[in-house]
C-alpha cells in the first residue's frame, strides 16, 4: 500500500484524535444532515469509502444497514474490525474496489475525496458498484476552505487564493500529518455528472451546537458541503 500520503504514519494519533464521536466537524456539523438524508429511505446494503477506523459504519449499523467499510491504511482496518466485529472492512483503495457491480444502495464518501489522488477513478469505481435508483452520499470539505485561510487573528477576515490550481497539500495537527487535496468545485462536479448521476441535495451545514467561537468561526466562512446524487 502507498503511504505517501502519511496516513500509515498518522494512523495512530488519527485513531486517539477521533475517539468514539469524532471531531468537531462531524459531531456538530455533518453528522446530524448525513443522517437525516439516511433515515426512512429503504437503504440496507452501505459502502464507506475510506471508512478510517469506522465510526459512520457503525452509526450506519445502528441505523439498521449492513455495512461495508474500506480503507488503504491496515492500522485503521484493524481498529475498525476490533470496534465492530460483526461489520465487514477491507483494506482497499478507493480507485479500484474488488466489489462487484451494483452490490450497494447506498455508497457514502464522509470527508474522503480530498485524501484521493485520483478522484476519476475513485469516483468511477463508487458509480460502479451502486445499483441503480442508489444514492451516493458525500460530505467533503468547501473548495473554498481548502483554497483559503484566515487573515492573522479571525477577526481580520477569510483569505482564498490560487482556488483555480489543483493542489496537494500536507497539513498537521495533533500529531496527525497527511496530504490532502485543493480542487475547485468543478472537479468534482465534472467527473459525477459525466457518470449521468443526478444531484438531489445539495447544503452547507452550520453548527448545530459546540463552543460559541467555534461555531461562529463555522458560519463566517465556507467549510463544508454535503451533496447527494442518484444513479438513474
Amino acid at each position: 500500500m502507498d503511504s505517501t500520503n502519511g496516513w500509515d504514519d498518522s494512523a495512530e494519533a488519527w485513531i486517539a484524535d477521533m475517539g468514539d464521536s469524532g471531531d468537531f466537524s462531524r459531531r456538530h456539523v455533518l453528522d446530524v444532515p448525513m443522517l437525516a438524508r439516511i433515515r426512512g429511505r429503504g437503504f440496507r446494503k452501505a459502502l464507506d469509502v475510506g471508512c478510517g477506523e469506522g465510526r459512520f459504519c457503525r452509526m450506519l449499523a445502528a441505523e439498521g444497514m449492513d455495512p461495508t467499510g474500506i480503507d488503504p491504511t491496515l492500522k485503521l482496518i484493524e481498529t475498525a474490525r476490533s470496534r465492530h466485529p460483526q461489520g465487514t472492512y477491507l483494506q482497499e483503495r478507493a480507485e479500484a474496489l474488488s466489489l462487484p457491480d451494483a452490490g450497494f444502495d447506498l455508497v457514502v464518501s464522509y470527508l474522503t475525496l480530498i485524501d484521493i489522488d485520483d478522484i476519476g477513478a475513485a469516483i468511477a469505481e463508487m458509480v460502479r458498484v451502486l445499483r441503480p435508483g442508489g444514492s451516493l452520499l458525500i460530505a467533503n470539505l468547501n473548495s473554498f476552505s481548502t483554497a483559503g485561510g484566515w487573515k492573522g487573528d479571525p477577526g481580520a477576515g477569510f483569505v482564498i487564493d490560487n482556488y483555480m490550481d489543483e493542489r496537494a497539500e500536507w497539513v498537521s495537527w495533533r500529531g496527525i500529518l497527511i496530504r490532502n487535496w485543493h480542487r475547485p468545485l468543478h472537479a468534482y462536479m465534472q467527473p459525477l455528472l459525466s457518470h449521468g448521476l443526478r444531484l438531489v441535495h445539495f447544503d452547507e451545514p452550520t453548527p448545530q451546537g459546540g463552543e460559541p467561537q467555534r461555531i461562529a468561526r463555522y458560519r463566517r466562512a465556507p467549510y463544508l458541503h454535503i451533496m447527494e446524487w442518484v444513479r438513474d
